[in-house]
């Protein structure tokens, strides 16, 4: 069982995500058997809630200790860790705070892998700056579709937010609004699905699954900017995107870390049926 109180009004599944990760997990069933409460009353349903609801999840011992992160690294002044897929980073955040972290980055939901956090304010500190002056080494590993006509290359593109429709559109050419991205990728392998390594030059929402679908492979399993035909014939409903490396030259208090790598666990494959 877990008991919390919503700070603003936003859907309970919204809620859920961003707080409770084995809730998430377990979300569809927990409605389906009224085993989520508001204020003390079962609901069957996303309802809306408001600031100061208390919102009470009754999962399985089983849900319960299912994880969705393990820990890469842990010193008093930073802890790296492996998200699973699946999981909201703020949920993480929420999990990790008990131990004094704060995150200085963040992944998609359906995106797994490796996320740096703070534990003091110097760290905190000098990990932002590091992030803002581009002093971190951030490699992924994805799946993509289609065979590539060059193996490495650095690509350069122009990346528009569209608030409304919650995604972003990227284009050839710089314009109003269009913030300038550079990802580069090297292909390994050939067919109809392609192991990808992908540096990021920049760092802005959706870039590598926005990015690589306007090259012409699209990340497999992406719902928002992928091949529907050919997730479903995989049957992948989820991107397989996986924030592989981390190093960051910070200096300051953390220079002791400067260029130490982190690798996650996770790898880029289809899933075992």
């Amino acid at each position: 069982m877990k008991k919390l109180t919503a700070e603003k009004e936003q859907p309970l599944r919204d809620f859920t995500d961003e707080n409770y990760a084995q809730g998430s997990f377990a979300f569809s069933r927990l409605l389906r058997e009224g085993e989520i409460r508001v204020n003390g009353a079962r609901v069957n349903k996303n309802v809306m809630l408001a600031a100061g609801d208390e919102v009470t999840w009754f999962t399985t011992p089983k849900e319960e200790a299912r994880p969705f992160y393990a820990v890469v690294y842990e010193d008093e002044n930073v802890l790296v860790a492996d998200k699973f897929a699946g999981v909201n980073a703020e949920a993480l955040a929420r999990a990790l705070a008990e131990r004094g972290a704060r995150p200085v980055h963040r992944l998609d939901r359906n995106t797994c892998g490796l996320m740096a956090f703070a534990r003091t304010d110097a760290a905190e500190r000098a990990l932002l700056a590091a992030f803002r002056a581009r002093r971190v080494h951030k490699e992924y590993e994805a799946l993509c579709f289609f065979p590539f006509a060059e193996r490495h290359a650095v690509c350069t593109a122009y990346l528009q937010k569209d608030a409304r429709a919650a995604r972003v559109r990227v284009y050839a050419e710089a314009g109003r609004g269009r913030e300038k991205i550079v990802t580069e990728y090297t292909a390994e392998g050939a067919g109809e699905v392609v192991r990808v390594r992908i540096l990021l030059h920049s760092g802005k929402t959706h870039q590598i699954r926005a990015h690589m679908a306007f090259l012409g492979h699209p990340v497999v399993g992406d719902e928002k900017y992928g091949n529907e035909a050919l997730n479903k014939k995989y049957r992948v409903r989820r991107q397989i995107l996986v924030a592989k490396r981390l190093s960051f030259f910070a200096g300051g208090p953390l220079a002791y870390l400067d260029g130490r790598e982190f690798v996650s666990s996770f790898s880029a494959a289809l899933p075992k049926d």
